[in-house]
């Protein structure tokens, strides 16, 4: 073992090993440690944000319903006969005139007949009354013939009316839509003859879920948009007071007028009523974020360049934007970020750039360039709807 230690190659490699420690060991010995790199400050994002000006907006509610004519009456007769004569579908009538005449059969003679039977019961009761008055006569003979004289006049103002209840008159005025019983039928009592629609005004019928009819009145003014063009302002004169028991929606009836009878019945139509105005901006949909309680806001910048968080609410939309409340009146609002922006995040800004903006925009102000007078941003515009505010 020890004539092992003693090889001349392991001593050689030993001093060798021995020599290398040391040298390694001197450059360490009075080195100042090396300091650690500080990290670069984080990079702050750049965003681009316009500013935005509150604008007066009228809140609306948007409805869907039907165009209805404001009365249709069926013309029932009142009498029986056969349908001599019968105003053509399509005509205009007014209240009054006769549309129909139905066939007098025996009624001509029977009346001729009343009228003789009255001629003898006056002349009968005119001298039973001669007599009673002389005192030759009986009173009560004279009550009788006064009272077979009333019958008389009874009978034939009976028969007058049903010669009369031949000519059949329209109850209001409008437009004859369906013709009943054609020339040559048969009509009993009550029978139906010919239908009259009354189209001015029209009446634009909707129906409003119960989240949105305390927002409804008598009186306030409507506007009515027909489908396949045509627009109208109404008012509406009628709200039910009652739920309906199967939709639990109540029937709201908007006045349209049409004088000149242009507007056919039966059309289906947009109700846009308004209902309040408020201060509200104008930004696109595209802007839109949900937080973590799911709430719908912006991002907009504090004075210090810092990014918030503000909740809004939409209360119109179209194709081209959306306007929102919830905003202070004037706020610059965060149109372009790279990636996500975090509450109370520093950022730099810079101008929208042009082409990301819509519409006829303001000039930019000196202190405040971008200035968007109609709401902010990147895109612009928006209808919502209701419904029942949707609707």
């Amino acid at each position: 073992m020890r004539a092992r230690f003693a090889d001349p190659t392991i001593l050689t490699f030993a001093a060798i090993l021995l020599l290398v420690v040391l040298w390694i060991g001197s450059g360490m010995i009075g080195r100042e440690p090396v300091e650690e790199a500080e990290a670069p400050p984080p990079r702050v994002p750049t965003v681009a944000a316009s500013w935005s000006t509150a604008e007066e907006v009228t809140r609306e509610l948007v409805l869907y319903g039907d165009v209805e004519p404001v009365q249709v009456a069926t013309l029932r007769s009142r009498t029986d006969g056969i349908v001599e004569e019968a105003v053509a579908q399509g005509t205009r009538v007014s209240a009054g005139d006769v549309v129909a005449r139905l066939s007098t059969d025996d009624r001509d003679a029977r009346l001729a007949g009343a009228e003789a039977q009255l001629a003898a019961a006056e002349r009968d009761y005119n001298a039973a009354q001669q007599l009673f008055e002389r005192g030759v006569g009986p009173e009560a003979e004279a009550r009788a013939r006064l009272a077979q004289l009333e019958a008389a006049r009874a009978e034939l103002r009976a028969i007058e009316l049903d010669i009369e209840n031949t000519r059949l008159q329209a109850p209001i005025s409008g437009i004859v839509n369906q013709v009943l019983a054609e020339v040559g039928s048969f009509v009993s009592p009550g029978g139906e003859v010919l239908d009259i629609v009354q189209n001015d005004p029209l009446v634009a019928v909707v129906h409003v879920q119960q989240t949105a009819i305390e927002r409804i009145r008598p009186g306030m003014a409507a506007r009515v948009r027909f489908v396949g063009g045509g627009e109208s302002e109404g008012v509406l004169r009628f709200v039910s007071p009652l739920a309906d028991a199967a939709t639990r929606t109540f029937r709201v009836e908007a006045e349209i007028p049409n004088q000149e009878r242009d507007l056919p019945a039966g059309l289906s139509a947009e109700v846009i009523i308004p209902y309040q105005t408020v201060a509200a901006h104008r930004v696109s949909a595209a802007l839109g974020r949900l937080d973590e309680q799911g709430r719908l806001g912006l991002h907009v910048l504090d004075d210090e360049n810092r990014v918030t968080f503000a909740p809004v609410e939409v209360i119109r939309a179209r194709a081209d934007g959306v306007w929102v409340t919830g905003l202070p009146p004037r706020v610059r609002i965060v149109t372009i970020s790279q990636g996500s922006l975090a509450v109370g995040q520093q950022v730099e800004v810079q101008e929208t750039p042009p082409e990301y903006l819509v519409g006829d925009l303001p000039e930019a102000e000196p202190e405040a360039a971008n200035q968007v007078q109609d709401g902010g941003a990147a895109a612009a515009d928006a209808p919502a709807s209701t419904t029942a505010e949707s609707p």
